[in-house]
């Protein structure tokens, strides 16, 4: 990927040097260690944030109350940190074409912050931990990442490459981008009159939809400033495939079971990232209304 010598986001908050520690309670309940292993295994790889499905096991309804503790100071990241730098070219691209996209629908685009953290961190989500891996909270509108993830990425996943890791803070933008448009609260509120099957499918929706708004980007970016180098497509395509549910399941306990779905499907998840990518349209991207997935 041809990210060097582009321009970097001032929306980038360091707190490596200040994060750790905190109580893991959320919505006022605590939660015990099998119940953040679910949530782990869930909430890991790229997909819906871990902190709502800590919410739902704890029996919170998938909502997360706000942090009761606040967040420490954060700076800028130190100039010669090649992987900051790196996140911070990525999440600026973003900003460049979602303000273009929302100036041609009628909108402005609020740009989010994405705060680097180590080990565990305060949000208006909850309190959250490296091991969850990225993750978005609409409650402050941040990107959450502790860059070890990105060695996770690649060692545990089988999801290597500078593009993958791109596409992980872009699927996180594409949660920001819902937020934006208002579509987050409305799933958020009509999860909580649905059976928990019926929820599963609507978050696979959502986060489908969050893989192609990542398309999306991918599109603009190359068509503005031919970013792709050879095998970074591939690398993406690889990372959406790696972490379908399915494989998952399939991985950690020979049995799929579709019902439970969350992400979807590696299939799914490579479809619609395609499918952002191939026609940079936002409008192609609602899953909600689309009869296959």
């Amino acid at each position: 990927m041809k990210w060097e010598g582009n321009r970097e986001s001032e929306n980038v908050e360091d707190a490596r040097s200040s994060s750790g520690g905190g109580g893991m309670r959320f919505g006022g309940r605590g939660i015990g260690l099998g119940t953040i292993v679910i949530a782990l295994v869930g909430g890991w790889i790229l997909g819906i944030n871990p902190l709502t499905i800590l919410g739902a096991l704890s029996g919170g309804g998938g909502e997360i109350g706000p942090a009761s503790v606040q967040q420490a100071p954060a700076g800028k990241p130190p100039a010669d940190d090649q992987m900051a730098r790196f996140v911070s070219v990525v999440l600026a691209d973003t900003e460049d074409v979602w303000r273009e996209q929302f100036q041609q629908m009628g909108g402005r685009y609020r740009e989010p912050k994405l705060r680097l953290f180590r080990g565990a961190e305060a949000t208006a989500c909850g309190t959250g931990q490296a091991a969850m891996g990225p993750f978005y909270c609409p409650g402050d509108e941040k990107v959450y990442i502790d860059l070890s993830f990105y060695e996770t990425m690649r060692t545990q996943l089988g999801a290597p490459g500078d593009f993958a890791q791109a596409y992980v803070i872009a699927h996180e933008v594409g949660h920001h981008v819902q937020n934006l448009m208002g579509i987050t609260e409305k799933i958020d509120s009509a999860r909580r009159r649905m059976s928990e099957t019926q929820a599963n499918a609507v978050s696979v929706r959502l986060e489908l939809q969050a893989d192609c708004f990542a398309g999306v980007w991918a599109h603009h970016a190359q068509k503005a400033r031919q970013i792709l180098e050879q095998g970074d497509l591939e690398e993406a395509l690889n990372a959406a495939s790696r972490i379908g549910d399915d494989a998952l399941q399939r991985q950690s306990t020979g049995t799929v079971r579709p019902e439970s779905f969350t992400h979807g499907s590696s299939a799914q998840r490579v479809r619609w990232f395609k499918a952002g990518m191939g026609s940079g349209r936002v409008q192609d991207c609602n899953t909600f209304e689309a009869r296959q997935l």
